[in-house]
């Protein structure tokens, strides 16, 4: 696996080279392995996809820090590539934050995005959010930076402000998280393609910009090319994974109740030797072999 803080290194390349970067979003070790093996350079775990899959529960503040520790833990286990975790509000004070912080790095974060929303948040395209204070904020972002074991560990700051306070108010808090010197700039939810413009005249080439691309969300879906050229350098799909995942699970069940087999959809499934071959269970059988007594002698 990758050497503890390379995958952080990594990130920071990424994250100046002149092409957006394009990360999917995933939940577990399956769909951390389909997104590395898809050739993907970076990727995402948001807390509404754990919260949608460990919980069956709609992304309102539930999960808790150990939890979202453990999910990254497990696909830092199997996958290689650089990955950005959403921690949401640090889950407490600057205090909790820090703790928050050291937790998700040594369980193998790249990046960790923090923002402005009270607990319990929300997600960011729900309504009926409320912030912290700026200075508040900016406080956490100081105390996460403080609290980083890896110096290559990149911060995120998030404003939810647009919802609240306007799209101008978003644009200041930015403004200030940017001066508190988070390494990236996530603004949440912006409603036109104008906002996002003027969001990436006003940031661009000042600090890396993050869009969030949700489906049925309130920001217009647009591609990583666009984005790019409006200035976004870390274009997230954070949700997509688990809707996919969740409709034909959907589909595969509707088909099974109805016929009383999986005929209709297998052509839409992995059988059992695809999905071995997918995981690499041979190769990690060969590999075991390796350590198993009975196997040596017999092989001498």
């Amino acid at each position: 696996m990758t050497a503890t803080g390379s995958h952080t290194k990594r990130l920071r390349e990424i994250l100046a080279a002149p092409k957006t970067a394009i990360a999917p979003g995933m939940y577990d070790g399956l769909t951390g392995l389909l997104v590395e093996q898809a050739g993907f350079e970076c990727a995402y775990i948001g807390g509404a996809s754990i919260a949608y899959s460990r919980l069956g529960r709609s992304d309102i503040g539930l999960t808790t820090c150990t939890e979202v520790a453990d999910t990254v833990s497990k696909i830092r286990d199997r996958i290689e590539i650089p990955f950005v975790v959403d921690a949401d509000t640090g889950f407490g004070n600057a205090l909790n934050t820090q703790r928050t912080v050291r937790m998700f790095e040594r369980a193998g974060a790249s990046g960790i995005q923090l923002e402005d929303q009270t607990m319990p948040k929300r997600c960011g395209h729900l309504d009926g959010k409320t912030l912290v204070s700026t200075d508040e904020m900016t406080g956490k972002i100081k105390a996460a930076l403080d609290a980083r074991l890896d110096d290559n560990t990149v911060i995120v700051g998030r404003t939810d402000a647009i919802a609240v306070e306007g799209f101008d108010a978003a644009l200041d808090r930015a403004e200030a998280y940017m001066e508190a010197g988070a390494h990236m700039l996530f603004i949440e939810a912006p409603r036109s393609l104008d906002e996002l413009k003027t969001i990436g005249d006003r940031f661009a080439g000042r600090v890396p910009l993050l869009a969030n691309m949700v489906e049925g969300g309130k920001t217009p879906l647009s591609s990583a090319e666009e984005l790019g050229s409006l200035g976004f350098k870390f274009i997230i799909f954070p949700g997509a994974m688990i809707r996919m995942v969740a409709k034909a699970g959907q589909d595969y069940l509707t088909a099974l109740k109805q016929d009383g087999s999986t005929k209709q959809v297998r052509d839409r499934m992995f059988d059992f030797n695809g999905l071995n071959d997918l995981l690499g269970t041979t190769d990690l059988l060969e590999s075991g072999k390796r350590y198993d007594p009975d196997v040596k002698k017999a092989a001498e």
